[in-house]
């Protein structure tokens, strides 16, 4: 069974199903900003400056960085820059990295949207329900509301 056939489909908006899933990719950490010098160390700690760094770069369709980004590249970008390797695309990245609940998540944590079994777009938690990520063609990479029903498959 692949990790595709454990994601529930949680969230329902305009009639078509999507669901976030969160995945942890580096240890224990906190928000930027309010964190101890060892927590600031951690791979997701820096790839969440990092993304964040990024704010204002345009989305453009495969970009993997450093001007533009899809939103998988943003994601591969920031933690290929923390340290850490992340496979190419929202899907990829989805299956190998471990699942935790919506309530362990932390800032740092890679947020998977999907409809079904379909992954289609990642982002990297912020805290207080917030999301670094490229979203689509026409819009700017930033940090925006995650949605209010995030949730994630267990481990």
């Amino acid at each position: 069974m692949t990790a595709l056939n454990r994601v529930p489909s949680l969230m329902v908006r305009a009639g078509t199903a999507s669901a976030l899933t969160i995945a942890a990719v580096g240890g224990s950490i906190v928000a930027p900003g309010f964190s101890s010098e060892a927590a600031a160390a951690t791979p997701a700690t820096k790839a969440l400056q990092i993304a964040a760094s990024k704010k204002g770069s345009p989305y453009k369709y495969g970009a993997t960085g450093p001007h533009r980004f899809d939103c998988s590249g943003l994601t591969l970008y920031s933690f290929k820059k923390a340290g850490k390797k992340l496979p190419r695309t929202a899907a990829q990245q989805y299956n190998k990295t471990r699942h935790i609940s919506a309530k362990s998540r932390k800032a740092g944590d890679l947020v998977f949207f999907h409809s079904g079994r379909n992954v289609y777009h990642v982002g990297i938690y912020a805290g207080k329900n917030k999301l670094w990520h490229a979203p689509r063609p026409g819009t700017w990479c930033g940090c925006r509301r995650s949605g209010p029903r995030a949730s994630g498959t267990g481990a």
